[in-house]
């Protein structure tokens, strides 16, 4: 017999596998591997996504390690290898060479990681990239660079559209602002708007010009209200098509003519034949509405015209009433249209308010809701505080209108 009490043991052998055990080893094996290969896609997948990559540079040896996309970023062929350290300035611009160095120098002289921004030459287009360097330390001090590159070409080329949209704006806003001081001035100059309310007779007259709230759109409308030398007063609102200096140009030129028309002592809807050939033959591309009356002061009639333009609001003892339209078309449409009459005896106390479009019409209701609202707003007008009286009329249908200028003539009665 064999003393093995305190002798040397051989060591056991291992049992070998069953065969549910072998199949269980190779089933974990293939797993892991296939969970390999689907982290290593995903990965890809993100750096492509990220327009990324990681790259890695041993300080001992010099050899450097990079993800495929990072030969992407830097337009290289795989075959032809990582760019060391020390080569990577050849690549990058020359204005930016400094701050490579300075990036180089603080991470092998660091143990925080640290980041930068230059540029390359790819295919003769220069591409931004981001770089994150943090070193590899040991007990000896850095043995390598682990870093992450990303092109960040098309952020960069998004923040100067951006920033260049930006500047045409302000640039734009500052043109619009200055042409609008231009055409306020020109306005005033043209149709200076009264301190006040005048005193024609035995009425009170007040006006108002009210610019459209949107910067672009001053436009072409006006009033008229003078005692003529044959003894009447004209009474005249309108409106010209479109916005800008045209229209304020185009408005003038309608204004003074109208005036001038008037000397010939001729009634109202002659006035508007007249007007109608002007706008037909001489401002092209245009057209216009107004409304044109005469009031005689002995007998208070009122007789009036209108090419396009609403009705009169007529108030009378606290109730207010649309005029009802005489025939006319809209000047500068047609030669071939007969201008009306229409005619009403005003009383002391009655209060006469003509307007443009610009101040019942609003893209975001119906004309007919802003016509109400005339209507109403209307009957709390008074001879005694009428200028007031427009301004809380203003504020009552909605203040100013976003897109067209408007203009209000008020004629009150004095008893």
């Amino acid at each position: 017999m064999v003393d093995v009490a305190g002798g040397h043991q051989p060591p056991l052998p291992t049992p070998p596998m069953s065969a549910a055990e072998l199949v269980q080893h190779l089933a974990e094996q293939q797993t892991a591997e296939r969970d390999g290969e689907m982290l290593a896609v995903r990965l890809a997948h993100a750096e492509r996504l990220g327009n990324m990559g990681w790259a890695e540079w041993n300080l001992h040896t010099g050899e450097a390690v990079w993800s495929d996309h990072v030969y992407v970023i830097f337009g290289r062929a795989r075959a032809d290898g990582p760019i060391s350290l020390p080569d990577l300035a050849a690549y990058v611009e020359p204005a930016d060479i400094g701050a490579l160095d300075q990036l180089l120098w603080t991470v092998v002289q660091g143990v925080e990681p640290v980041q930068a921004e230059f540029r390359i030459r790819r295919g003769g287009e220069a591409r931004n990239l981001r770089i994150v360097l943090e070193p590899l330390m040991a007990p000896g001090g850095p043995t390598g660079v682990h870093g992450v590159i990303q092109d960040i070409t098309g952020r960069r080329r998004a923040e100067r559209i951006m920033s260049e949209s930006r500047r045409q704006l302000l640039e734009a806003r500052e043109k619009a602002a200055e042409e609008r001081t231009v055409m306020l001035a020109l306005r005033e100059a043209i149709l200076p708007a009264p301190d006040g309310y005048l005193d024609l007779y035995q009425t009170r007259i007040a006006v108002r010009y009210v610019p459209a709230e949107k910067t672009a759109n001053l436009g072409g409308d006006w009033f008229e209200a003078a005692a003529l030398p044959h003894g009447n007063v004209l009474l005249a609102i309108g409106d010209v098509s479109g916005h800008g200096l045209a229209a304020i140009a185009h408005m003038a030129q309608l204004r003074h003519a109208l005036v001038g028309l008037t000397m010939t002592g001729e009634p109202a809807n002659r006035l508007l034949v007249w007007l109608n050939e002007l706008v037909l033959h001489r401002l092209h591309e245009t057209t216009a509405t107004c409304v044109v009356g005469y009031l005689d002061p002995a007998t208070l009639v009122f007789t009036w015209g209108q090419a396009g333009n609403l009705g009169p609001i007529l108030v009378r003892d606290g109730k207010s009433s649309q005029l009802t339209q005489p025939r006319g078309v809209i000047l500068g449409a047609t030669c071939e249209q007969p201008y009306h009459l229409a005619s009403i005896e005003l009383r002391e106390g009655d209060l006469l308010l003509l307007f443009t479009d610009g101040l019942v019409e609003r893209r975001t209701r119906d004309i007919d809701e802003g016509l109400d609202l005339a209507l109403a707003a209307a009957r709390e007008l008074t001879g005694r505080d009428l200028d007031a009286g427009l301004d809380r009329l203003l504020t009552d249908i909605g203040g100013p209108n976003p897109e067209d200028d408007a203009c209000l003539l008020a004629i009150a009665v004095r008893p």
